[in-house]
């Protein structure tokens, strides 16, 4: 967007603090901005134009995408299923982009995995052709958040103490000489994998890790602390010689830092340089992507690692300098590391030759060296909102195959809590993280309150929403941190925003039956459900159904919680096993004894619910239910 079209249209956003809605103290008309362009953030900013809001993503890197355009072309999910609303539209467009530009039966198309592993450019080219089909979002890159202003906090009618968010300032973080941007919202959503916004209007939020006793959680530590999981950059490599990029030295590079893995080559230990799942030094992730590329990734539990827990707990409170210093020395690390295991002649050959077929991808990241703009940032801030998702969130439900249920749920995901490490101990060579682990669990719901500040607590905001920083524990995080899940979350965060300035209430105070609604409407899960996706006749029926639990309580405890159908590849899995909705199945008992009872709770005239002599399917007899109640 030119600068005098983005002034324009700043012009004709920017509310004076005189024509606030003085009942909720925030601009009445004002656009939706979303700070971080980020997959939530980007999911965030379609939701709300599409529900007809003006929008402004305010994006402090040069490209939108978050690491899903840096680099994290290896989306994390388990099974198919797990994916819902706008990732699965993204996924089937990066999907259609390789069928129309290779052809149905490419390579390139069967490399794809369903467009879940899309070449980080055509990441980006398609996040744009999304955001340019909605006229009513625009950009601001490079820019950072300098300032917010608050309104004076009030009691709603439920005595809670409140702020707005008045005013947004933000500054070029390029060109420091240039005049900053000032905005009035309506609606805020902090969609930065750092919570910047969230942290700067004074929500409380936490950093490290919670002690065990904390929330009950049998993956924390004994003792909380300031831990967080360890960042890596995600390469993208090839070895394909025509489109190969010889890496180089990075600035500051010393061989005598990388010398201390010759001995675990020479120990017979480690196979080779890339490879997949472990006995390597780099993870090239499986499948790999279309055009003989490869997403790169820190080995779990490697006798060497790409991620550097214990040096990055300075960057979730850092400043941009204290980040751009962390950024520098990951960098050193992780391109210093490849580098002396291509280049450096006490490598042994047959590690050398190996190593040195990998190289940079020409046509990847052409404005940066050839190297992401961005780190994998695992986790840094977390707020402490009106519910925290803590361990317990995807333990089991009682007698039952599915996880915990939650009636306010507007997300769900299928990839268990995971951490790659937050401490070390030894040396970078030869020592090992700690903190590290890796939980199966079943596919879980993820309740409204993790994206808004607590009503009941001290420094609620009463027009902000947290898709990225997300109010988690360090486990519970450790379930929401993948990009699908925050495209969930962030659709659910924008949709919401409408919600809030349709009806002129606190974000706290969306109607969640209607915001449910929505989002099933949009083709948005907020249940597991492994026969049914967005599109399919009696999706969004069959999610009502399962927001009022009704899917709990269908099949029993298995012997192993999370128990998933086959292997197809690497980590990813044929469908949870007793988790499909079934709706061409014949009612039975178990079925009709469970169901009934929540069709009375409906209010419901019990002469009203079909019985299920003469035989009626599972999806008839629910038709019948929500006609019943319109």
């Amino acid at each position: 967007m030119a600068a005098d079209q983005l002034f324009r249209f700043l012009a004709t956003i920017t509310i004076i603090a005189a024509t606030s809605n003085p009942t909720l103290g925030r601009a009445a008309d004002g656009p939706v901005v979303v700070y971080g362009g980020t997959p939530a953030g980007l999911a965030a900013a379609m939701a709300a134009a599409d529900h007809g809001e003006d929008v402004l993503v305010v994006e402090p890197y040069s490209r939108i995408g978050g690491l899903s355009t840096n680099g994290l072309s290896h989306a994390d999910f388990r099974t198919f299923p797990g994916l819902t609303g706008a990732y699965l539209d993204f996924a089937r467009r990066v999907d259609a982009h390789y069928r129309d530009q290779y052809g149905n039966d490419s390579p390139q198309v069967v490399a794809s995995f369903g467009g879940t592993q899309g070449e980080p450019s055509v990441n980006l080219m398609i996040f744009q052709q999304m955001i340019a089909q909605r006229p009513r979002i625009k950009i601001i890159r490079n820019h950072v958040l300098q300032s917010v202003e608050l309104a004076e906090a009030r009691t709603n009618a439920s005595e809670n103490r409140l702020s707005s968010i008045t005013k947004l300032v933000f500054a070029d973080r390029v060109n420091k000489d240039a005049e900053s941007i000032s905005i009035t919202p309506a609606i805020c959503i902090d969609a930065t994998y750092e919570g910047d916004l969230m942290a700067m209007a004074g929500v409380p939020y936490h950093v490290g890790r919670e002690s065990r006793a904390t929330y009950d959680e049998s993956l924390a530590p004994e003792t909380g602390d300031d831990q967080v999981q360890g960042y890596n950059f995600r390469f993208t490599m090839t070895t394909d010689p025509a489109n190969h990029v010889k890496p180089q030295a990075p600035p500051g590079y010393d061989r005598e830092l990388f010398v201390g893995i010759l001995p675990i080559l020479a120990s017979g230990k480690i196979d080779r340089v890339f490879s997949y799942p472990s006995r390597c030094v780099i993870k090239a992730h499986i499948p790999g992507l279309p055009n003989q590329k490869f997403d790169m990734n820190d080995v779990s539990r490697g006798l060497v690692r790409l991620s550097l827990p214990g040096e990055n707990r300075q960057w979730p409170d850092g400043d941009w300098e204290t980040r751009a210093k962390i950024f520098s020395e990951h960098r050193l690390w992780n391109e210093g590391l490849v580098y002396f295991l291509q280049n450096d002649e006490a490598v042994p050959a047959t590690f050398r030759t190996e190593a040195m077929r990998w190289g940079w991808c020409q046509d990847e990241f052409v404005d940066t060296g050839h190297l992401p703009e961005q780190l994998y940032v695992r986790e840094a801030r977390r707020m402490i909102g009106m519910h925290v998702y803590v361990q317990g969130d995807t333990d089991a439900a009682d007698n039952d195959v599915r996880s915990k249920w939650h009636a306010d749920s507007v997300a769900m995901g299928d990839y268990g809590p995971n951490c790659h490490g937050t401490g070390r101990v030894g040396g970078r060579f030869g020592g090992e993280h700690t903190g590290e682990f890796y939980h199966r669990v079943a596919p879980y719901q993820i309740p409204y309150g993790v994206l808004v500040s607590d009503p009941k607590g001290a420094g609620a905001i009463d027009n902000l929403l947290v898709p990225g920083a997300v109010s988690s524990s360090h486990v519970g995080f450790c379930a929401l941190r993948l990009e699908p899940i925050w495209m969930a979350l962030g659709q659910a965060a924008g949709t919401a925003a409408h919600l809030a300035i349709a009806n002129q209430v606190e974000v706290q105070a969306v109607p969640l039956p209607k915001l449910q609604s929505q989002l099933h409407d949009a083709g948005a899960a907020t249940i597991y459900l492994s026969d049914l996706a967005a599109g399919d006749e009696g999706f969004s029926l069959a999610q009502w159904w399962g927001s009022l639990g009704g899917f709990h309580g269908l099949a029993d405890s298995p012997k192993l919680y999370g128990e998933r159908g086959e292997n197809i590849v690497g980590q990813y899995f044929q469908p949870y096993n007793d988790h499909a909705a079934e709706l061409d199945r014949a009612m039975d008992e178990r079925t009709y004894n469970r169901w009934k009872p929540l069709a009375v709770k409906l209010g419901i005239d019990q002469q009203a619910i079909p019985r299920i002599s003469p035989p009626v399917t599972r999806g008839d007899w629910l038709k019948s239910i929500r006609a019943a109640i319109r």
